[in-house]
């Protein structure tokens, strides 16, 4: 025999690993490997702690699967030996996936040893004693049985454990799902981290201030913050902001079934804050800009040509001269709507400056006469309009899903339902789920429309006012927001409504706020507002 010994060691549970069972097969793999005149490869360290066998963790993402992969690659010597404890550590899957993954292993020329019976299953061996076969089967039978009445059991208490907490009969711990890393367990009660707790809301206040996953990561490093101890990553940041635990909320999901634990951790928002933050996350300007001088207007799906409704696109052309003060001067932040990508074009083909549009926009909103205007409207009455209709839907699909679902029973008792029935199903499931997102997109939009209050807002937009024309990042960010928040569509006419009728450096823009209310900016090359609100005014 050639090759190497290799000996792999999982532990479902990582505390099994503080016993004797790891040292006594390493000795028996060292042993094993002497008797044979063998070498045991002791470089390549073959553990896996916590990882479930029944599951498959360890071999979706552990050392087991890894040693597959080099099987299935051919960087594992033909004649080499992996020991094992038994072959339940190498697998606790429904026992025809378990045989393959041992056939696997087998077909490329490797043996597995079992440490706890000393049987050696190589290709030669099973073909002479096909009986060990039948018996490694049996074995992997017993193990998948094992685990399959293990995880029901675990399921039904953990089950238990969720309804007696939203009954309020049961608060203590459940030991399943992932805890956030911003708490501790200290005599069997959650405790905040603050200095995880301080990264998490510096992270949360950036992503509310309009910046980029990695922008926000590199922050917080700036400020030696960290979301996680395995260091900063911009997923993170995803994911933070999807997790109801910042609500105080533990959300496991047992058996298909979802269960929310309300009161479970400590919060650190409330319903309000939550239902913002999700409010940002599915919003559709949602898109974060890029740049040093990100725009405040385009790149969130709601400014349009005027003239051919296709989108506007800003571009900073930052390789030209620079301002004293290394800002971009205003023509070389240009503005053009899209038709050029598309046959047809655009009727008044061309592009503007972005700056004076900027800053009209920026005027305009600091006054709190205007700001008042914009929001005269009830911006309530869209998002209820969308959420009743929504409704509607869900109940009409949930009707034909019902009514489906009793054809197919029906159909499954004379021997089968028709695969033209499954299909659909799943169609209407599909357009169940979708429904259902917009009903909560709409509530939290309705939501966001009751908490609009206007004191101080001025002052907001003329305080950004100054960072925008001073190119500031932050202030550019946070303006972009505001921009996303207030309106929902912003029409741009760079030669006027009416480009010949129109002063030549004049420029019209639409507004339309998020309350229905529309108002007309007359502005000239300089972002001087010239007129407003008349809309007559533009003939």
């Amino acid at each position: 025999m050639t090759g190497l010994v290799y000996s792999y060691l999982r532990f479902s549970d990582p505390r099994q690993a503080t016993g004797h069972s790891a040292e006594r097969q390493m000795q028996y793999a060292a042993r094993w490997a002497e008797e044979h005149g063998l070498r045991l490869d002791e470089s390549l360290s073959l553990r896996d702690e916590g990882l479930s066998a029944y599951h498959q963790h360890h071999v979706k993402s552990g050392a087991l699967g890894a040693f597959l992969a080099a099987v299935e690659g051919g960087r594992i010597p033909p004649g080499s030996v992996l020991v094992v404890e038994g072959l339940d550590r190498l697998s606790r899957a429904e026992p025809i996936q378990a045989q393959a993954q041992l056939a696997q292993i087998v077909n490329a020329g490797i043996t597995v040893v079992t440490a706890s019976d000393g049987r050696a299953y190589s290709r030669e061996h099973l073909k002479a004693n096909p009986m060990d076969l039948v018996y490694s089967l049996l074995v992997m039978i017993r193990a998948h049985e094992e685990s399959d009445t293990k995880s029901k059991r675990v399921l039904a208490s953990i089950r238990r454990q969720c309804q007696g907490w939203m009954a309020g009969t049961y608060r203590g711990l459940i030991r399943n799902g992932k805890d956030p890393l911003w708490v501790r367990l200290v005599d069997g009660k959650w405790e905040l981290v603050p200095e995880r707790v301080e990264a998490v809301k510096m992270g949360l206040d950036l992503y509310r201030r309009g910046y980029s996953a990695t922008r926000i990561v590199n922050e917080l490093q700036r400020h030696k913050l960290s979301l996680t101890e395995r260091g900063p990553q911009a997923l993170q940041i995803y994911r933070l902001i999807k997790q109801r635990a910042l609500l105080g909320e533990k959300e496991l999901v047992v058996d298909g079934e979802t269960f929310n634990l309300a009161g479970y951790y400590p919060a650190l928002l409330s319903a309000a804050d939550w239902s913002e933050l999700q409010g940002l996350a599915a919003g559709r300007g949602r898109r974060h800009a890029k740049g040093a001088v990100p725009h405040i207007i385009t790149g969130m799906r709601i400014t349009l040509c005027g003239y051919c409704g296709r989108a506007m696109v800003g571009q900073n052309i930052g390789t030209r001269n620079r301002r004293e003060d290394g800002g971009i001067h205003d023509g070389h932040r240009r503005l053009h709507c899209t038709s050029y990508s598309h046959a047809g074009g655009c009727p008044v083909p061309g592009s503007c400056s972005v700056a004076p549009i900027e800053r009209a926009l920026m005027m305009y909103c600091s006054d709190i006469l205007n700001l008042q205007a914009l929001y005269g409207g009830d911006r309530s009455a869209a998002p209820r309009a969308k959420l009743a209709s929504a409704r509607e839907r869900l109940a009409d699909i949930s009707a034909k899903l019902g009514r489906l679902m009793d054809a197919m029973l029906a159909a499954a008792e004379d021997g089968g339902a028709p695969a033209a029935f499954v299909k659909r199903a799943r169609e209407l499931e599909a357009e169940q789920a979708a429904c259902q997102a917009e009903i909560e997109a709409s509530e939290r939009e309705l939501a966001a429309a009751a908490r609009t209050n206007l004191a101080g807002a001025d002052e907001v937009w003329r305080r950004l006012a100054e960072g925008v024309e001073a190119q500031d990042t932050d202030a550019r960010l946070q303006a972009r927001q505001l921009v996303a928040d207030t309106f929902e569509r912003i029409v741009i006419y760079r030669a006027g409504v009416r480009p010949k009728q129109t002063p030549k450096g004049t420029m019209d823009v639409m507004l339309l706020a998020k309350g229905g209310t529309a108002r007309m900016l007359r502005i000239d090359s300089a972002g001087k507002l010239l007129a407003f609100d008349d809309v007559s005014g533009f003939d």
